[in-house]
């Protein structure tokens, strides 16, 4: 099958680039890999997306069950923020 695309002028550029680079043969072969490569990422959403669902239904669950504590929201942003700030510092 073959199909004709427009892309903005900046997009055509990067494909052109892209192919200059020698990294691919030709504008297909870009289209098709940034293709494959948005498929996995929409597959890797839906399957994050699938797995907060189901954590938020084993909270809600615990909650029903009575297994719930109390929290300690300065504890949970000092902890958050550490996390983050090593993952700062990781970069």
């Amino acid at each position: 099958m073959s199909l004709n695309i427009s892309l903005p002028a900046e997009l055509e550029n990067r494909v052109r680039d892209h192919v200059a680079s020698g990294m691919y043969g030709s504008a297909s072969e870009v289209i098709r890999e940034a293709l494959r490569l948005f498929e996995a990422y929409q597959t890797a959403q839906a399957a994050s997306f699938v797995s907060l669902q189901a954590d938020i239904a084993q909270g809600m669950a615990d909650a029903h069950a009575g297994r719930v504590g109390a929290m300690d929201m300065t504890a949970i942003k000092t902890q958050g923020q550490a996390v983050l700030r090593a993952k700062t510092d990781a970069a």
